[in-house]
């Protein structure tokens, strides 16, 4: 499956109502019809928070909302970019010289990401022109993968204009790497969830070499998503690339403790790797090799026996250079537990037991623990929304995605369904100041989705 290429359907577009209104608003703005369509869906992460660029499994569903454009190649270079929501305006380039402005992470730039990795792939100077018109209803910010579903469907809308084939895997390796032109350090869930995965299962994602395993869920239990309507861009802001830092510097003082080869090793899965112990045991030699006050650059320094200078060039990124304080044994501490919740809640899923659902929850309340005490990616408005879906019959809730703002998501008994999201519903978003924008409100029960796909009008 993961060694196909993105299914290609034959549809009738009168009969998809979406993809009508964006064939008509595609004639009405460029004056001709669309070649072909491409979707690729956002995400919601089950579990395993910021540890996919530390090397270890995620477990991803994709969800049904999702980044669909319309495309027609033109003859000339011109590249035109438009959107269905008027807060993203027109952008046109010539697809010829491709610039991605990393201090503004603004619509387009996603989309020339996806657009630059396949072309930087396939080694091409010229690049066809295209004209595209996008329509997105992901929310945006939400922790629910919005941009990296555009640079993915856009990777894929070059790959069908160039009318090259390339693997799913293939197609979000690509994807993964050419999302950092944006700026943000990520590990590549976002994209191959996007591209790998299945109606009716979640996925073990799993890293170098990427693979995907189908992980059932319960089926007495429904996720829910709740929007705690405080928006979080990972590229406007520098926490996420601190903590991508922080793991890296941790990384690098576990193994120089075990005296393995430090200046090699960039994540904390390397460290487990080369010491061929297990995670718990990994947890071991963080209490011994690390303490919890947080490091200030001298002390890396001396523990690494370099210079400063050597510090800021050689390890930490960009836009990390000039932060003071490293809290290495809290993010490491989160990582190594949080790679062990995933495995045991993919274990739970394969073994099924009649408790199953409080299992799962119990680890989804954990991993929200870790989050807010050890990783600190979580702000005041989602533990509120976490403490009113577990009061309300969730039997786990947590933060989703990058944190700082965005999602939850919580594991509820279906038969509970109707009155958590009523009771939720009244306890977070009618708040008596009414003080969140009804547009942004977003509370729904998921179910695992499929990848993306290349619509073709019958």
């Amino acid at each position: 499956m993961a060694t196909e290429s993105p299914a290609t359907r034959r549809v009738q577009v009168a009969e998809h109502p979406r993809l009508l209104k964006l064939k008509e608003m595609f004639n009405s703005k460029f004056g001709s019809i669309p070649k072909f369509y491409v979707r690729a869906p956002g995400r919601v992460n089950i579990i395993g928070e910021h540890i996919d660029y530390c090397g270890y499994s995620v477990l991803p569903m994709a969800v049904e909302q999702d980044v669909l454009i319309a495309v027609e190649p033109v003859k000339t270079y011109a590249l035109q970019l438009a959107n269905t929501n008027p807060l993203y305006p027109d952008f046109s380039t010539s697809a010829n010289n491709i610039q991605i402005d990393k201090t503004k992470p603004l619509w387009h730039n996603y989309f020339l990401c996806g657009l630059k990795g396949i072309q930087e792939h396939f080694g091409l100077s010229n690049l066809t022109g295209m004209n595209c018109l996008v329509d997105g209803n992901i929310p945006p910010s939400s922790g629910l993968s919005s941009s990296s579903a555009l640079v993915c469907c856009a990777g894929l809308v070059t790959l069908t204009v160039l009318g090259r084939n390339l693997s799913k895997v293939e197609l979000a390796e690509i994807c993964a790497k050419s999302e950092r032109y944006i700026g943000t350090e990520g590990g590549g869930m976002d994209q191959s969830i996007s591209f790998l995965a299945e109606e009716g299962t979640a996925k073990l994602i799993e890293f170098s070499p990427l693979r995907a395993t189908d992980v059932k869920l319960p089926s007495g239990a429904v996720f829910v998503i709740a929007n705690s309507c405080v928006e979080m861009n990972k590229a406007a802001t520098s926490h996420f690339n601190i903590r991508v830092m922080e793991c890296r510097l941790a990384a690098k003082l576990l193994a120089k403790y075990k005296s393995l080869q430090w200046d090699k090793v960039l994540r904390l899965e390397e460290v487990q790797a080369k010491l061929g112990i297990s995670l718990e045991e990994m947890l071991l030699v963080t209490e011994d090799a690390l303490h919890p006050e947080p490091y200030n650059p001298e002390e890396i320094c001396r523990c690494l026996g370099i210079s400063l200078e050597e510090l800021r060039t050689q390890i930490l990124s960009p836009n990390t250079q000039d932060v003071l304080i490293f809290k290495l044994y809290q993010r490491a501490k989160h990582v190594y537990s949080e790679a062990a919740r995933v495995l045991q809640f993919k274990k739970i899923c394969e073994e099924a037991p009649e408790n199953m659902v409080q299992l799962l929850g119990e680890l989804m309340n954990q991993s929200h623990m870790s989050c807010r005490d050890m990783y600190e990616c979580s702000c005041p408005e989602l533990d509120q929304l976490v403490d009113i879906c577990r009061k309300f019959g969730a039997q786990g809730s947590r933060l989703t995605g990058a944190g700082w703002g965005g999602c939850t998501v919580s594991i509820v008994p279906a038969d509970k369904l109707p009155s958590f999201l009523a009771n939720v519903h009244k306890a977070y978003y009618q708040r008596s100041d009414g003080s969140l924008a009804p547009e942004k409100q977003s509370l729904f029960a998921t179910k695992p989705g499929g990848g993306a796909l290349v619509f073709l009008e019958a």
